[in-house]
This record gives C-alpha cells, structure tokens and sequence, in this order.
C-alpha cells in the first residue's frame, strides 16, 4: 500500500482543514488506517485511528470532540476533518496503514506510512 496524504495548510486558530490520504493497491480495505503528527522538536504522536469496516475509531484525548477521522473504501481514501484547530495542533501530519481489522493506536502497528503534510495553525 502506498499513501499519499494532502490538504494540509495554513489557517487560523479556531478554523479548520480536511485532511485526506489516498491509498494505492488493493489491499486498503484490510488496513486500519491511522493518523499521527509530529511537531517541531517533538516525538511522533497518535492523532486518531480507524478499522478497516470504519466502524471503530479511536482519538488521543487532546483532538476529541475537533477531530474526525472516517474513510471510503470505494475510494481508498481516510480523511480527517479538523475543526477548532488550535496552535499547539501545529505538525506534520502523516496518514498510515496496519494490516488488521482494528483502530490501532500505536505507531509500531503499522507497515505503511505516507509522506506527511504540513498543518500551521496561527495564533
């Protein structure tokens, strides 16, 4: 599976952005696929994760309640939809993908990372 994520930007605190990462081969509807970010001087973190059915997600604390993850596996693609971004949401955004059925939280889970996009949120 190769990924490929784009829509990130610049925006203004409290505005938002729609993440998407479109997925090549046929194998996309046997990942659960997740997104992570990595801010400046920062460790990778989880951001959100979905299962492959889209049934299950799950989300760190900090993007709760602003953050959606959801996919169309017509279409081999996970999106994030982020509202009331703040600017400590300032990262790299990278979507990945995890042979296996669940929302997986831990980076270590998955085989596939795509090349990141670049989210700035302005005070």
């Amino acid at each position: 599976v190769q990924l490929q994520a784009y829509g990130g930007g610049l925006v203004q605190a409290g505005g938002s952005l729609r993440l998407s990462c479109a997925a090549s081969g046929r194998t996309f509807s046997s990942c659960g696929m997740g997104w992570f970010r990595q801010a400046p001087g920062k460790e990778r973190e989880f951001v959100a994760a979905i299962s492959r059915s889209g049934s299950s997600t799950s989300y760190t604390d900090s993007v709760k309640d602003r953050f959606t993850i959801s996919r169309d596996n017509a279409k081999n693609t996970v999106y994030l939809q982020m509202n009331s971004l703040k600017p400590e949401d300032t990262a790299v955004y990278y979507c990945a993908g995890a042979y296996g059925s669940n929302a997986y939280s831990s980076d270590g889970a998955y085989e596939y990372w795509g090349q990141g996009t670049q989210v700035t949120v302005s005070s």
